[in-house]
């Protein structure tokens, strides 16, 4: 993307934002008081009240920051149902990709040092990384990784880590993966982001999670956030992760992203993150003191890639490194969503230019709920009053991410065939499967079936249910249990199958397995 036809032209009380196009917006720019947050606090608090009522979400907890102080800080509802543990300021949640910009900032501490910058190459802070072709793997940067451009498709490495392979070999797999076109393509990538990370803290001798801790936790007294799985579980006031819908939440299985830490690993309270909230709105420092270069920090806040419009608000969205960076319907904001699938949704939202932020942290997924109750605030801070039903909006967004998928899904399998083949025996299918990607996936049989097990050691199992003669179904994600995939055996000239093809493996082209034995 070119950003020649980007400029903010900033004056003493309105901005011009002149984007790509004929688009132009004038926005009012005088920095938002405390007293105009508090005096719309009620009408916000009444949506929250009646979120948690609705059963929107089992859980949530809120940060508001304003003239550089916190103005509200409040946990509503439960940390888990069936239990009566209540969440507040001080509940961890596991933050998803809200970790995403956290991690930049800790990279911008330090590229302030002076002796990493963030044009960086990987080559020289990692060289044990590459990716699949030679010059990107020459010229990859920090900021490449960054910003979602070194062309690693979105799903790389996501799928390993469902299957248990730890942080060092999915980089290393990596290597395997076609581009799809280096600095030419926005293509968010959780393992691109963890790369850029780890290049960094290896390059200052340290592990990421102390690494975070030494440069941005501690300096913060962020004393309950970390960036690793192991400290969120011995928190006692901790939320759980929850699946299902509004009005009919569960608990969801638990959710261990140490081996994507930088991008979806850190854990943290609503309490801790106003002080990092804090930080951005003040240009690096805290409490009046620098802790953070100024320059280094900025550059995480500039557009770089184009990601098109923000579905919901219609504002044209950017990527800079590690912050969805958008011009909207007040002005210029930083931002970033987080969101596990078993159960988990964040969001950060920031007016830059008048010096507010809000935090969203539930325990529940699907749910627009964060993202509809940070426009409804701003709609009451600067209009008075809420515009648009921006939860149900969200809500809606949010349940079309999967929903149509479960649905097509479950209907394409919902009957085998009316001339249905009868499977081959068990031992035409038994057998240790490999691909250099996924490594070896082993088809055993007892006496409830077939079942398939993947991952590093072969551990994380799936029955495999008979739909017609060489077709199976395997039900591949926790959190939607009633979502089929197809496994395919090929079977050779000797009646035994001669590979495996599995669906839900195959998005980058690996899904296919060759026998081994």
């Amino acid at each position: 993307m070119s950003r020649r036809g980007l400029s903010i032209i900033a004056g003493a009380a309105t901005s011009v934002l002149v984007l790509p196009g004929a688009f132009a917006q004038t926005v009012h720019s005088a920095p938002v008081t405390r007293a105009e947050v508090e005096a719309v606090l009620p009408q916000f608090e009444q949506l929250v009240q009646q979120a948690i009522t609705d059963g929107q979400v089992p859980g949530l907890s809120i940060a508001i920051v304003a003239e550089d102080q916190v103005v509200y800080l409040k946990g509503f509802g439960l940390r888990e149902v069936g239990k009566p543990e209540t969440v507040d300021a001080d509940t961890v949640f596991q933050l998803a990709s809200f970790s995403k910009p956290i991690s930049s900032t800790v990279v911008a501490a330090v590229v302030g040092d002076g002796k990493i910058s963030w044009d960086a190459k990987i080559a020289d802070l990692d060289p044990s990384f590459r990716l699949s072709e030679a010059w990107p793997s020459a010229n990859l940067t920090v900021t490449d990784l960054f910003s979602h451009r070194s062309g690693l498709p979105g799903d790389a490495g996501n799928e390993l880590e469902s299957l248990g392979f730890d942080q060092k070999t999915i980089l290393e797999r990596l290597g395997q993966v076609p581009l799809n076109g280096f600095r030419s393509n926005y293509s968010y990538s959780n393992f691109g982001i963890t790369e850029g990370a780890v290049a960094v803290a290896k390059a200052e001798g340290q592990d990421w999670a102390d690494l975070a801790e030494e440069r941005l936790y501690k300096p913060l007294g962020m004393t309950a956030t970390s960036s690793r799985y192991a400290d969120f579980l011995k928190q006692p006031d901790r939320a759980s992760l929850h699946v299902g819908a509004i009005g009919a939440w569960k608990p969801g299985p638990a959710r261990e992203p140490d081996a994507q830490a930088p991008a979806g690993g850190v854990s943290s309270t609503a309490r801790d993150l106003t002080k990092w909230l804090r930080l951005e709105l003040s240009g690096g420092s805290f409490d009046g003191k620098p802790l953070i270069n100024a320059e280094a920090l900025a550059a995480t806040h500039v557009p770089l890639m184009q990601r098109g419009k923000n579905p919901i608000t219609g504002a044209a969205s950017f990527y800079g490194r590690g912050w969805n960076v958008e011009f909207g319907r007040y002005g210029l904001s930083w931002g970033h969503a987080g969101a596990f699938s078993n159960g988990a949704r964040t969001l950060v939202s920031i007016l830059p230019e008048r010096g507010i932020g809000v935090i969203v942290l539930a325990n529940a997924f699907p749910t627009g709920l964060p993202e509809g109750l940070a426009d409804s605030l701003f709609d009451l801070i600067f209009t008075g009053k809420v515009q648009e039903d921006w939860i149900k909006n969200w809500d809606t967004a949010y349940a079309g991410l999967y929903g149509p998928m479960m649905e097509a899904g479950k209907a394409r399998f919902a009957h085998p065939p009316a001339n249905a083949g009868a499977a081959l025996p068990n031992e035409a299918y038994e057998g240790r499967y490999a691909n250099a990607y996924f490594g070896t996936a082993v088809v055993s049989a007892d006496k409830d079936g077939l079942t398939l097990g993947l991952g590093p050691t072969g551990e994380t199992r799936f029955p495999l249910t008979h739909f017609d003669r060489d077709l199976f179904l395997m039900y591949p994600a926790p959190e939607m249990p009633e979502f089929p995939s197809a496994v395919t055996f090929s079977i050779g000239s000797n009646g035994k199958a001669a590979s495996i093809q599995i669906e839900s493996l195959d998005d980058l082209g690996f899904g296919t397995l060759k026998r081994v034995d």
